[in-house]
């Protein structure tokens, strides 16, 4: 008779699911227990990378990680799929069909039973109901949504180009729109111009960064609200140097096919308009299986991350609401959390089977850094420490920033497959073309 199997399934392969599935692969094996991923996506990209994807500084081609690749080498399995359902009592998730780009059916919808549940598909960007914003902006959420971006950057830039070959005397502009004064927004627009300085490279010549007409839209009294003020002050100087239209306490009461309208009246024209003002979780989650959730769609969470209906079922990352014990506000939507919820969350899965007393998940700040692009890169470390927030800026803020995305690859990787990835990184950034155009 066949032994059945743990059978673990982890839903959606973000910053957090991928590291989770990883170190339970390593540590269980297939032989007893039997660790599921199910993800929409094929690969897996950081989603802090979007805004260098969608600018074409960074090729996600060579960058993103394989879930089939990944998931043979971690003794995980790997279903290609969308959460639909999940039956709590039988205790089942169901997976959409999966549809090919005809609308054909490839997989017919089908049931995965569970034993131990994980919620991590991450979240979405909120528009706040904003009317006109699903319909005339882009947003960047996954690697689909960043390469759309590009290609219409790329053809707005070679517009202006043929005008001004053209008519060197024309007054052609790519006009960008960006909302959102957080860590995207302002990593985004400082990226547009590095990417506009390179084209010149690539058969643009007569295109140069000064043909961008770029305005960030904020609605709160400054840009970059988890940084301290000095920091923001700093972040904001950088951005106006580089040619930056940086407009704070400004609404967005509708977006149209033209333009943004705020709420003085002023219509902000923009060819690519882009919405970054902040995230929750998935229409789908809304009371998902019949789980708690708050009115961002997030599903709440005990401070063990387990589902305050369900022991079986556990969430982690931008998908759920976890308060922090010291401060009483949720815990930031941050790559860092994600980081720290998956070592928990495989800490009490392993104390769950074996009987233990679960641990209470503790969200350590280890502080905010942002990339203005090859400009700058301002940030605080340490913020959990009382008084001992450190200001950090230019080479060594770049070294750090740079350094958060190498310790995601060991996470998901291992050491020795991660410092070799680094390694190779390293000599990609040297050969490898500055921009994607293709």
């Amino acid at each position: 008779m066949t032994e059945r199997k743990i059978q673990i399934v982890v839903v959606g392969g973000g910053a957090g699911g991928l590291e989770l599935v990883r170190r339970l692969g390593a540590k269980f094996g297939r032989k007893h227990h039997d660790i599921i991923l199910v993800e929409r996506n094929r690969t897996h990209i950081w989603k802090p990378l979007l805004h260098e994807v969608a600018a074409g500084s960074l090729d996600a081609n060579l960058d993103e990680v394989g879930y089939r690749s990944h998931c043979h080498r971690w003794g995980y399995r790997f279903f290609l799929g969308t959460l639909e359902s999940i039956d709590r009592e039988r205790r089942e998730i169901s997976v959409a069909p999966l549809l090919d780009e005809d609308g054909s059916e490839l997989i017919a919808r089908h049931a995965i039973r569970y034993d131990y549940l994980v919620l991590a598909v991450g979240s979405v960007t909120n528009d706040f109901g904003t009317p006109g914003v699903r319909e005339h902006c882009m947003v960047l959420d996954d690697r689909a949504q960043a390469d759309r971006f590009r290609n219409r950057l790329l053809n707005h830039c070679l517009r202006v180009s043929r005008a001004m070959s053209l008519d060197p005397a024309s007054d052609e502009h790519v006009r960008i729109a960006v909302v959102g004064g957080g860590a995207t927004g302002v990593e985004l627009t400082a990226e547009l111009f590095n990417s506009a300085a390179a084209l010149r490279h690539y058969g643009l010549e007569t295109f140069d960064e000064s043909r961008l007409e770029v305005t960030l839209i904020e609605a709160g009294p400054r840009i970059l609200p988890a940084l301290p003020e000095k920091l923001a002050q700093a972040a904001r100087d950088e951005l106006e140097a580089l040619g930056v239209r940086v407009l704070t306490d400004t609404r967005v009461t509708e977006v149209t096919a033209e333009a943004i309208v705020t709420g003085s009246g002023e219509r902000i024209a923009g060819e690519l308009r882009v919405w970054a003002a902040g995230v929750r979780g998935a229409p789908a989650l809304d009371h998902i299986g019949g789980l708690e959730t708050n009115p961002n769609c997030q599903l709440l969470v005990r401070p063990t991350l387990q589902t305050t209906l369900d022991d079986r079922v556990f969430a982690l990352g931008d998908c759920c609401s976890c308060l922090d014990p010291h401060s009483g506000r949720p815990v930031p939507p941050r790559a860092q959390a994600a980081h720290q919820m998956a070592t928990t969350v495989f800490h009490n899965l392993v104390r769950l089977m074996e009987g233990r007393a679960l641990l209470a998940f503790e969200y350590h700040d280890h502080g905010s850094l942002v990339s203005i692009s090859r400009f700058s890169t301002v940030g605080s470390l340490m913020g959990n420490l009382i008084g001992g927030r450190m200001a950090i800026e230019g080479r060594l803020a770049r070294f750090v920033y740079v350094s958060l995305y190498r310790m995601h690859l060991i996470a998901i990787h291992g050491w020795l497959r991660g410092l070799g990835l680094i390694v190779i990184g390293r000599v990609n950034t040297i050969i490898r073309p500055r921009l994607k155009l293709h």
